[in-house]
């Protein structure tokens, strides 16, 4: 890691996964009930945020500027910082994954909407409750088989 690279606080993406957990989880009761036309409008706005985070950066992320403002005021400062990239790459997992639900929703598919938001919310959940991203896990993974290259 070099000093120019963005760097963030790793509460913020918590935060983030949060919000996007209890979206997911509503989309999923909407999916499952048969609401599917609210299921697929509700997860493609979910993949909007998503592609935001993935192609903006997580540092311009709007669940990271509800964070920065509303909540890290209120907070001690942290112990510190990590890289922008892996919870950016993450973003962009989440928003394939709600991408593919969206489309297999708007063909007809409504099961594919409730897949993609449980499997959404798996990796959400576990980065809200326990700090365990699995996008970041991934990037760092695809790093070291040097199929990517760092941001």
């Amino acid at each position: 890691m070099t000093a120019d690279r963005p760097r963030i606080d790793p509460r913020g993406p918590r935060f983030g996964a949060g919000i996007t957990a209890v979206l997911l989880l509503v989309d999923l009761f909407l999916a499952l009930t048969g609401a599917r036309v609210a299921a697929t409008v509700l997860l493609a706005a979910i993949a909007a945020v998503f592609a935001w985070g993935a192609f903006a950066g997580i540092e311009r992320h709007p669940y990271g500027a509800l964070f920065r403002r509303l909540v890290r005021p209120r907070l001690a400062p942290p112990a510190e910082l990590e890289e922008a990239a892996p919870p950016t790459f993450a973003q962009g997992v989440g928003f394939v994954i709600t991408l593919v639900g969206v489309l297999l929703g708007a063909f007809g598919l409504g099961a594919g909407v409730a897949v993609a938001a449980a499997l959404a919310f798996v990796a959400a959940f576990l980065n809200a409750v326990f700090g365990t991203c699995l996008g970041c896990r991934l990037y760092v993974l695809l790093l070291r088989a040097r199929v990517i290259r760092p941001a």
